[in-house]
C-alpha cells in the first residue's frame, strides 16, 4: 500500500490500462467514469473521504474505467488482490450494497428518486462537484437536474 498526494485533474487510471490499482481516499475527492463512443462521460462512482474506488476488471484485461481527481487529494494506492487487503469486510459489503442499489435505481427509479438517493449516499459532496457531474451520475441532463432541484426546494 502506498500513500500518495494527487492534484485536482490528475488521472490515476485510463480506460485500457492493465494492472490497475485500487484507491482509498483519505482526504479529497476522486471519481470513476467511462466515456461512450460519442465522447459523453458517464460517472460510475464518486469517492469522497473513506471510500474506495477500483475497476473490477481482472489485472490481465484492459480496465473499463477512468479514475481521476476532482480535488487535491491524499489517497492510499494498493493492488486489487483481495486476499492481501486489510480492509474490513463490512466496508466491502457496504460498497457492494451501494453498487447494487445504484443499478436497481437506474433501472427502475424516477430521476427525482435517483437524486434523493444521491443526496443520501453522498451528502458531503453536493457542493463539491458541478451539477453536470451529478447529472451524469444520475443518467439525466443538467436541465432535468435543475428542474428536480427547483421542485424539491419549492416544497421546503
Amino acid at each position: 500500500m502506498k500513500r500518495i498526494q494527487v492534484t485536482k485533474g490528475q488521472t490515476l487510471q485510463r480506460e485500457g490500462d492493465l494492472n490497475s490499482k485500487a484507491y482509498k481516499v483519505e482526504s479529497g475527492l476522486i471519481r470513476s467514469y467511462t466515456i461512450d463512443e460519442k465522447g459523453k462521460e458517464h460517472i460510475y462512482q464518486f469517492g469522497p473521504e473513506g471510500w474506495i474506488i477500483a475497476d473490477a476488471t481482472p489485472d490481465d484485461r484492459a480496465s473499463k474505467l477512468f479514475i481521476d481527481c476532482l480535488e487535491d487529494s491524499v489517497i492510499l494506492q494498493f493492488d486489487k488482490d483481495i486476499n492481501s487487503l486489510s480492509i474490513e469486510p463490512e466496508k466491502i459489503v457496504k460498497r457492494l450494497q451501494v453498487s447494487q442499489n445504484r443499478v436497481i435505481m437506474l433501472m427502475s427509479a424516477s430521476a427525482k428518486q435517483r437524486y434523493e438517493h444521491f443526496v443520501e449516499t453522498y451528502p458531503s459532496i453536493l457542493q463539491r462537484v458541478p451539477n453536470r457531474m451529478i447529472a451524469s451520475y444520475l443518467g439525466i441532463t443538467p436541465e432535468a437536474l435543475s428542474r428536480i432541484r427547483k421542485e424539491l426546494s419549492s416544497k421546503k
